[in-house]
């Protein structure tokens, strides 16, 4: 996960300050609403939301492509699987 994202974001989302498991549930319903395919941006912090946000949408069957340290939080790409 070390490499950059591969493309230009589709959607962004902001849940810094946002507790488990409610940011999960807003980021997969937020992957719910894009096409097959397109990738989110998703701005979390460190602890918990950052060691578990990212293993349950993998086990939801998403696609995490790059997390960046920003030192003060995470940026998380993940993709919509395609059909």
């Amino acid at each position: 996960m070390s490499q950059p994202a591969t493309s230009t974001p589709d959607a962004q989302m902001d849940l810094r300050g946002t507790p488990c498991p409610i940011n999960f549930v807003r980021t997969k319903l937020r992957l719910q609403q894009m096409e097959p395919g397109q990738l989110l941006e998703v701005w979390l912090d460190p602890g918990e939301p950052i060691e578990q946000v990212p293993e349950s949408l993998t086990v939801a069957g998403y696609t995490v492509e790059d997390i960046d340290d920003r030192s003060e939080f995470f940026v998380l790409y993940v993709r919509r699987p395609r059909a």
